[in-house]
């Protein structure tokens, strides 16, 4: 028997992959709700990445960890654009120690030739990552002087943890998260889960969590909504994820076995049709 969605109402948050995300859900018998709740966009002025760039070049740090390969990409484009210096960047990169959190920014340092001094291993979290910094080098982090690449939301918990290790770090935004321009699909998603429409929420990212709490407080149906998601099954693609939706008082239902999205919608769709006998 296929897992299958038997027809459910799966809303979705995703916006850079939501059709493919959608039709995932479609191939499951589901009937994909997509309500974006994010854009990615450039720093208004990238001066601190512009600056991390130029201390790197300087020979300013021992490490650098990078958290996405898509704040890698735009940290490299603020090297080239602002400081005019794309190739002492790259080579700056190879002179340094690099911490890698998982597959995307590792295949970006591959495509520029700079080897990772570490990957963390699945399921790719800060833990994970400095579980892997441990296990390579106890001491590596004594006295060393660290710039972290940041992805929308700064992480306390990893900073703090480099900073127990010994580490002087440096943060180094490069992109942010905003609320999408057009607000209505994801305030129409709001009204239909506080409604008893919606029978699946799946959730690929914690900032789709806090925009979804946002966007909810400001028409006054947080409580609404924190309501419903206990009574549909709530799935999340990683720790991460499920982090914030705790902090948020929403328990999931389901952790995907892997954080990609073909894994969360397969997984939820067994949950869905009875076949996930996980606890």
């Amino acid at each position: 028997m296929l897992p299958s969605f038997k027809g459910a109402r799966v809303l979705i948050f995703e916006s850079r992959r939501a059709r493919e995300m959608a039709s995932i859900v479609t191939s499951y018998t589901g009937v994909p709700i997509s309500a974006p709740s994010m854009r990615e966009v450039p720093l208004e002025s990238n001066t601190e990445a512009a600056a991390a760039a130029r201390a790197l070049i300087d020979g300013g740090f021992d490490f650098v960890v990078l958290l996405t390969g898509v704040g890698t990409r735009a940290w490299l484009d603020v090297a080239d654009q602002v400081c005019g210096a794309r190739d002492p960047f790259v080579e700056a990169l190879r002179r340094v120690k690099v911490a890698v959190r998982g597959p995307k920014p590792l295949a970006v340092l591959r495509e520029l030739q700079v080897p990772a001094w570490l990957t963390a291993p699945e399921p790719n979290t800060w833990r994970d990552l400095l579980t892997a910094i441990d296990a390579a080098d106890p001491d590596a982090m004594r006295n060393a002087r660290v710039a972290v690449q940041e992805y929308g939301m700064s992480n306390a918990e990893l900073l703090a943890g480099l900073e127990q290790r010994g580490a002087r770090v440096t943060r180094v935004p490069v992109y942010q998260w905003t609320l999408p321009e057009d607000l209505e699909p994801l305030r129409a998603g709001i009204r239909s889960l506080s409604e008893g429409a919606i029978d699946v929420a799946l959730f690929t990212t914690g900032t789709q969590v806090v925009h979804l709490m946002q966007v909810a407080a400001s028409m006054g149906m947080a409580h609404a909504a924190r309501s419903a998601l206990s009574r549909v099954t709530v799935a999340s693609i990683g720790p991460t994820t499920t982090e914030e939706l705790q902090r948020h008082g929403i328990e999931p239902q389901l952790e995907a076995s892997h954080p990609k999205m073909g894994f969360l919608v397969r997984e939820a769709a067994e949950r869905v049709s009875g076949l996930d006998d996980r606890s």
